[in-house]
């Protein structure tokens, strides 16, 4: 009778731990939001299929560092999305496992869940921030590994079996699972404590520099840089949407056209965020600008006219908006008070 009962005890503390583990409930969790853009803003969606939870979130950030989802090991998405750069690339083109180039600069990674149109990269052909992570794990100039092979490496790992069950329910990893934890975590990735987002809450005073240059990108006589770029009411300082900014008269990369496939559409790429400048040099989408100077140089007397250029150049004809010396540093001291050093250091944000 005495080992039956222990028989029986072992067989109900074996089942009660197993159910344990098949009822465990990730925790909800919202996205802490700053004051500027609970104010200017309306709430970020966050896809019914992919709700935040805390699990998720950690599951992500281990995934987005881990070199595991290249082909060879060396390489993790931090690889080419660097924290301490706003989660871009300090090179003009990144390279990938085998030292193959691409052809358009690591865009920075912030804000994301506010991009209401939910086309990501350069061009726009990413329809999900879920469906954007797939691509460079598989792309042959980037990690260039087979999602089978991530998933058979990432199976066999110590942790992350349990670390996915206590994510999404079930311990068998698949891409779709590992891509929608990376985008949980992606969407956690938010900045909006730069100096003039302090100014805008009264808790810092701008220089007479910051505020003329402000003034100088919101003049439409001057700058006129808001209609794709924001404005103290759009704290994202990004449209999201795809303009032809007059780089070019002719195409080498037909950016937003290559996937419409519109020729209407050639040479448009999506408006960046100009928000931590400081930080992601280089430049457009190329990364052809080293520094915010070029910049403005091209938009006050670089202009090149093309077909598809976008019609809010409106001086294209005269090579741009013809800045004094004075207007183009200010300008750039007013672009810097967007940079959120706050954002960089952010330890929930690195390895």
């Amino acid at each position: 009778m005495k080992k039956l009962s222990i028989f029986l005890f072992i067989i109900f503390i074996s089942c009660s731990s197993k159910n344990e583990e098949e009822e465990y409930i990730p925790k909800p969790t919202e996205l802490e939001i700053p004051e500027i853009l609970k104010q200017k803003l309306i709430a970020p969606v966050i896809p019914s299929t992919n709700p935040l939870t805390e699990e998720g979130i950690a599951l992500g950030k281990k995934l987005f560092f881990d070199k595991l989802l290249s082909k060879n090991n060396t390489q993790s998405c931090a690889s080419c999305h660097n924290p301490q750069k706003a989660f871009s690339d300090v090179t003009r083109f990144s390279d990938g496992v085998d030292g193959l180039f691409g052809k358009r600069n690591s865009m920075p990674l912030f804000n994301l869940a506010w991009n209401f149109d939910d086309r990501f990269t350069w061009d726009g052909k990413e329809l999900s921030l879920e469906r954007q992570a797939f691509e460079p794990v598989r792309n042959p100039i980037e990690m260039h590994s087979i999602w089978d092979e991530v998933e058979k490496k990432l199976q066999k790992h110590p942790e992350y079996p349990i670390l996915f069950k206590q994510a999404f329910g079930t311990s068998k990893i698949d891409s779709t699972l590992v891509t929608k934890a990376i985008a949980q975590f992606e969407r956690t990735l938010i900045s909006a404590n730069s100096k003039f987002d302090k100014h805008l809450l009264g808790k810092a005073q701008l220089t007479p520099e910051e505020l003329n240059g402000f003034n100088v990108f919101m003049d439409e006589n001057k700058g006129d840089c808001f209609h794709c770029h924001g404005s103290n009411n759009n704290p994202l300082w990004t449209d999201n949407k795809f303009h032809n900014n007059g780089l070019d008269n002719v195409f080498a990369d037909l950016g937003f056209g290559k996937v419409t496939g519109d020729s209407n559409d050639n040479g448009k790429f999506k408006t960046p965020s100009l928000r931590n400048l400081a930080f992601t040099a280089p430049y457009m989408h190329d990364g052809r600008f080293s520094t915010i100077e070029e910049v403005i140089n091209h938009y006050s007397e670089g202009l090149k006219s093309s077909p598809t250029i976008d019609p809010l150049m409106k001086k294209v004809d005269k090579g741009g908006v013809q800045l004094t010396e004075k207007d183009k540093a200010d300008l750039k001291a007013f672009l810097l008070s967007l940079s959120d050093y706050d954002f960089i250091n952010n330890t929930k944000f690195q390895e």
